[in-house]
């Protein structure tokens, strides 16, 4: 345990830090599962309200990776990484149907 009142607030700070991270962590990968979930029942049996129940999804997985890069969570790359694997489930349940 540090004995500097500087060292002793960035400890706290640090601990404050490690939470916020890993809510945002969590929610994004809670999210992520929530879609890829809804996109392998969509695929299994489709439906037209499931299709807008994954773009609502889709939008809110988006819209919490952008927060945590924005707020520095998670680094600029995995963010557009993780969004990219978003995409691609999204389009790969399109595709098929298409042709």
């Amino acid at each position: 345990m540090p004995n500097i009142k500087s060292a002793i607030k960035r400890v706290q700070i640090a601990e404050r830090n490690r939470l916020r991270n890993k809510a945002y962590k969590s929610a994004v990968r809670t999210l992520m599962k929530k879609f890829f979930t809804a996109v392998e029942e969509q695929s299994a049996s489709p439906s037209p309200e499931k299709a807008q129940e994954i773009q609502t999804l889709m939008n809110q997985a988006y819209s919490k990776i952008d927060k945590s890069v924005k707020r520095g969570v998670l680094h600029r790359n995995t963010g557009s990484r993780r969004k990219a694997r978003l995409a691609k489930a999204l389009k790969k349940l399109e595709t098929p149907a298409a042709s």
